[in-house]
């Protein structure tokens, strides 16, 4: 996940690095963008797996320059949201749904009460909008390579490697390291409650779940917030398939989804994680933004 030059220059002022309490009281890192002018529009993002909040600047920058306000922020025990080995071994995948996402929804719309509240969930940051009880409060989404988790949805030749990893290579790491080498994917080293679950996810048609395997959407039908999806066609970690499954998460939203290939978009490649490298044509941006403006 290598960065590059801003795009283009913006006028913002400098970003507030803050600290915000999850729900049980764990701190999580965060930082707050704001342009000279004011859209009315205050956007959270909500990182991929085992992503550091810093990876979205670029973007975040840009939309503080088209006059949104933007918090960032690491979850639990991911980048700069440190916390000690004990409660590194006691976290799980759905904390960061049910503890960490609401709590900087709260923070979000307690420090700014006047603004519309839109959400960018990249990957994991947009399938668990159904675990925040404040989910309703969201009013648009723009979800950027989310998916439904389980291994069948890809094509038959990544399925099989997936698989190896989610049955075979996860839990062995995890019993011998204590965590999932996040480089295997692309991102930081993954704790091995989280990476547990994660891989008990994967393997479930059902993803999102609870112990016993049975679907876990306690809040999703309070989704009720127009969502644009973004899937590409270079991007093995979210097909248009497992893309496409995700949508069904939010049976109460206005739902949109669009699959787009680097061609399409003036880029060489995209991936999982290029849409958000500060090398992305400008244009591409100013597409997400002018949707985003829209938030009512």
């Amino acid at each position: 996940m290598q960065d590059d030059a801003l795009p283009s220059p913006v006028t913002t002022s400098s970003p507030e690095v803050v600290q915000i309490l999850a729900r049980d009281g764990l701190p999580l890192a965060a930082t707050v963008y704001q342009g000279r002018q004011d859209n009315g529009v205050v956007v959270q993002i909500n990182p991929a797996t085992a992503v550091p909040r810093r990876y979205y600047d670029a973007f975040a920058r840009f939309l503080a320059g088209r006059g949104f306000t933007v918090v960032t922020y690491d979850y639990r025990t991911m980048g700069d949201s440190v916390v000690d080995a004990s409660l590194r071994n006691q976290a799980r995948f759905q904390d960061w749904g049910e503890l960490d996402t609401p709590a900087v929804v709260d923070w979000v719309t307690a420090r700014f009460p006047a603004h519309r509240l839109a959400v960018v969930g990249h990957s994991a940051g947009g399938q668990m909008l159904g675990l925040a009880e404040n989910a309703s409060r969201i009013q648009a989404v723009l979800l950027i390579g989310s998916q439904h988790g389980w291994w069948r949805h890809w094509p038959l030749h990544q399925a099989l490697p997936l698989a190896a990893i989610w049955y075979v290579a996860l839990p062995v790491s995890v019993a011998v390291l204590g965590y999932f080498p996040g480089r295997a994917v692309g991102s930081q080293d993954v704790p091995g409650g989280i990476a547990k679950q994660w891989a008990r996810w994967c393997r479930n048609p059902n993803y999102v779940s609870d112990d016993n395997g049975a679907p876990l959407r306690p809040y999703n039908d309070r989704v009720r917030a127009r969502i644009r999806l973004y899937s590409f066609s270079d991007d093995a970690i979210a097909p248009e398939t497992a893309a496409r499954a995700l949508l069904d998460y939010y049976p109460n939203a206005t739902r949109e989804h669009l699959h787009r290939t680097p061609a399409e978009l003036g880029m060489r490649r995209i991936g999982h994680f290029g849409w958000f490298r500060a090398s992305t044509p400008e244009a591409v941006w100013v597409e997400a933004a002018d949707w985003l403006e829209q938030t009512k």
